[in-house]
């Protein structure tokens, strides 16, 4: 099952212009970061999807994650596994200091998750991915590092980031990130079976057209948004059963674009909702 910073359709629920659960041909399931003209689309159709508070449907959540990054493609955006490049370096920042943050303890309120330093282990693979990364191909990236450094096997309580080079636009069925022909999100998060582990991912495409952008932010600050919306939406809602609201909406679905993202010791993050406050807010 699949999600897209973000967009996915859930049948199940009464709003499915809005909801993050998307489908494709195959039946494989992914939650999507829209982009902001789409975001802002999608829920100026329906005032509740910014009032609801989440609900939990029983599955399962992340409560003491670990995130792996794989950064995949030529040595001019990534550098490489002894030398990463700057703009690899400062993600890597980010990711090893966003677990123990406020921003990251707003999620502690779901289902017993706790704060969780996430780690830094990453590698870099210099390989060319292709233009069109499909769904199918980010996981087979996903099992290349399994295989090569953990003999194959995952761990259920990490997410796999896959970082895409700007030559490289993500797709989900017809839908793509930017570069893509059907732009319509940034990221998503999934989840797949891989040797009986149930394995967690996300697509983090390059940040390189306007509706994955925030205003004055550099390449690096709008990828840690990414990071940051689909770290938080794949540790509350994992397999697409366990926290999201009545119209299909995730967490960080709902504060996506607005409030505005903010800076905070110089990283990128967003809002997040809070069932406690009942709106979005920036940390607790």
């Amino acid at each position: 099952m699949r999600r897209l910073l973000s967009v996915a359709l859930f049948v199940a629920v009464a709003a499915p212009a809005l909801a993050q659960h998307v489908e494709d041909e195959n039946g494989n399931r992914a939650s999507l970061f829209r982009t902001r003209e789409r975001h802002e689309a999608d829920f100026a159709t329906l005032h509740a999807a910014r009032t609801n508070n989440l609900t939990y449907h029983g599955g399962p959540t992340i409560t003491s994650a670990k995130v792996v990054s794989i950064f995949w493609g030529p040595s001019t955006t990534w550098g490489t596994q002894s030398s990463p490049s700057p703009l690899a370096s400062t993600l890597l920042a980010f990711v090893a200091n966003f677990g123990t943050t406020g921003e990251y303890n707003v999620i502690t309120q779901y289902s017993g998750i706790q704060e969780s330093g996430l780690g830094n282990e990453n590698w870099i693979d210099n390989a060319t991915p292709p233009t069109n990364v499909t769904d199918s191909a980010l996981q087979g990236e996903v099992k290349k590092i399994l295989d090569a450094h953990h003999g194959g096997v995952a761990d259920a309580s990490t997410i796999y980031h896959v970082f895409l080079p700007p030559g490289s636009y993500s797709s989900f069925g017809s839908e793509t990130s930017c570069g893509g022909p059907h732009l319509y999100y940034c990221a998503y998060h999934s989840n797949f079976s891989y040797n009986g582990v149930d394995v967690k991912y996300g697509s983090l495409p390059y940040p390189s057209c306007s509706g994955c952008q925030w205003t004055g932010w550099t390449d690096a600050e709008n990828f840690q948004h990414f990071i940051c919306h689909e770290t938080r939406e794949a540790v509350t809602d994992p397999d697409g059963n366990a926290w999201f609201d009545r119209s299909g909406n995730e967490a960080d679905d709902k504060c996506a674009w607005s409030p505005s993202p903010f800076l905070d010791g110089g990283f990128g993050y967003q809002y997040e909702w809070s069932n406690a406050a009942h709106g979005c807010v920036q940390k607790q």
